[in-house]
């Protein structure tokens, strides 16, 4: 099953979301901006603005740990412009 690693930005909160899924990217990002009780629903205009596909979910959530274990903005920026190379 393949699996998607994404990246989010949301101009409003000025922050970006990093998550996996095995949903169109259209679906689960329909998810982020519904009314739910997670981080995501406090801002409505959610954009993808990067995205890596792997050939199952739990690479794709390996991706996921790994990015947010960067603890960084300006390194997932640089993922996101290109100028950080994937792993």
């Amino acid at each position: 099953m393949e699996a998607l690693f994404y990246i989010l930005f949301s101009e409003s909160a000025n922050k970006y979301y990093v998550g996996h899924t095995t949903e169109p990217i259209e679906i689960r990002i329909r998810k982020h901006i519904s009314n739910h009780k997670g981080f995501t629903a406090k801002f409505k205009d959610w954009k993808l603005v990067y995205a890596e596909c792997f050939k199952s979910k739990q690479y794709a959530y390996a991706r996921e740990i790994e990015v947010k274990a960067w603890k960084s903005r300006s390194r997932i920026e640089k993922l996101i412009d290109g100028s950080e190379h994937p792993a």
